[in-house]
């Protein structure tokens, strides 16, 4: 009697919306099952993860996580784990990005919750998960941020954030070779944020003047993260490197 092998399973943080959303639906139609971690957004994760299971049985879950609190963290690790009994892809997606117009006035609750949710999380989801992926030869991918080189304005903490979570990748690929690779994504303009504190005038003008600054001239598009995904998935003699997804924006900041 013929037998299948089981799917490949991804953890991915931050997967109830946005980019997160996207790189968990073109995963699960190349096959993947899908462990959909979500802080706030229950709702939008269980429907995404409904939607899934009606496409394929017991193909996705849900997990929540508070990522800035240890705790939290470890438990989505042996939860996930748990779920099929293999982790091949550990995609850090899930980021803060707090505003802080004030530099000269520390906000501390900020800064910690900078570094605990856009590198301590990640780092300690590929150390609790390190003997899984290992074991299928597997993958980390780290949503970094062309900030990370090039700083944004009033967003401190982030970017300095953004920068370790490069330098992590390019640590955890030395530490964790040959079995597992580690590679990063830095999206450029993929998608307005959702915060805004301007006027819509004043956005419109904002977002023509950063267009008019990409050498392709236009927003970018998800499509374009995930096709990126997947060849990193696929391209196994690749580790350490961060792909600058952003239509050329690096180049002229």
């Amino acid at each position: 009697m013929q037998t299948t092998s089981p799917p490949p399973v991804t953890l991915i943080t931050g997967a109830s919306h946005r980019i997160g959303k996207s790189i968990a639906t073109s995963l699960h139609k190349k096959g993947f099952a899908v462990i959909v971690h979500y802080h706030h957004s229950q709702r939008d994760a269980e429907r995404l993860c409904d939607a899934f299971n009606n496409e394929r049985a017991d193909s996705a879950v849900a997990i929540h996580a508070d990522l800035a609190s240890f705790t939290d963290v470890e438990t989505l690790a042996t939860t996930g784990l748990k779920q099929w009994g293999r982790i091949d892809a550990l995609i850090n997606n899930a980021s803060v990005f707090n505003r802080e117009p004030d530099v000269a006035n520390i906000d501390a609750e900020h800064w910690q919750q900078a570094i605990d949710v856009n590198v301590r999380a990640a780092y300690q989801l590929s150390a609790q998960l390190h003997d899984a992926l290992k074991k299928q030869q597997g993958n980390i991918i780290n949503l970094i941020d062309i900030y990370a080189e090039r700083p944004l304005k009033s967003h401190t903490s982030y970017n300095v954030s953004k920068a370790a979570s490069a330098m992590l990748v390019k640590s955890l690929a030395l530490e964790f070779s040959p079995s597992i690779r580690v590679n990063g994504i830095s999206p450029g303009a993929i998608l307005w944020p959702e915060k805004q504190h301007d006027s819509a005038q004043n956005l419109k003008e904002q977002q023509n003047e950063l267009l008019h600054k990409i050498p392709l001239s236009c927003l970018g598009n998800v499509d374009a993260i995930t096709q990126t995904v997947h060849y990193l998935l696929s391209c196994n003699y690749i580790t350490g490197q961060i792909i600058n997804v952003d239509g050329g924006r690096s180049i002229t900041i």
